[in-house]
């Protein structure tokens, strides 16, 4: 199941039209009561009729822009999966990794010109809950399996191997599962790293992927 979010940056692109601007804000203030909540009294004790009365909706608004509570929480602006557009974009003669590098970075500026706080406190909290609620660590790794389906398949494109191949499928899994790792570290070290450094660093453990 994959996390709620606004449409991606084809349609971030342009100028929203009214309409899209007022859901945009609905979901944002959504967003926003929801860590206010969790940030005063715990994940487990925030209902959505609490976060509805916050959020000055009903119920049944915040269960249209998201499905579960989960969803809320890990609500991102921009989906992580489009990476494969992004790599399928790069020059092809680049080597795999730097192409990795640069589009887990083009994701990340994405998401940040989305959600202004994203590096900074809901972020966090984001973050911790991840390590610390089992539910939202499952929602989590379902999400990064996904995405390092749909990496590796714009893999194997760059590099003539099959859609398939076992060690392309390995290899994207693994650097999705690296970049997961390199938050729960940035949470269990009190955020006192800078995260991108870190993600930087995870893949610095990963040699190129050669070309069949």
């Amino acid at each position: 199941m994959k996390t709620a979010r606004t449409p991606a940056p084809q349609a971030a692109a342009r100028q929203l039209s009214l309409r899209e601007r007022k859901k945009l804000k609905t979901r944002i203030a959504i967003r926003n009561a929801t860590c206010e909540l969790i940030e005063e009294q715990g994940y487990g004790a925030t209902t959505v009729e609490q976060i509805a009365d916050r959020a000055e909706v009903s119920p049944s608004t915040v269960f249209r822009y998201f499905p579960t509570k989960e969803d809320i929480v890990l609500a991102v602006e921009y989906d992580p999966s489009a990476a494969g557009e992004l790599v399928r974009e790069r020059p092809a003669d680049e080597p795999a990794l730097e192409t990795l590098r640069w589009s887990v970075r083009r994701v990340a500026a994405l998401a940040i010109a989305g959600d202004p706080d994203f590096a900074g406190h809901s972020a966090r909290q984001r973050v911790q809950l991840m390590a610390e609620v089992p539910a939202l660590r499952h929602r989590v790794m379902e999400s990064m399996s996904g995405a390092g389906r749909v990496l590796s398949r714009a893999l194997a494109e760059r590099t003539g191997r099959d859609e398939d191949d076992f060690e392309t499928r390995v290899y994207a899994t693994g650097l999705v599962g690296a970049i997961l790792e390199a938050m729960s570290y940035w949470a269990e070290h009190g955020f006192r790293d800078d995260l991108p450094q870190l993600v930087d660093r995870a893949l610095d453990t990963f040699q190129d992927l050669r070309r069949q």
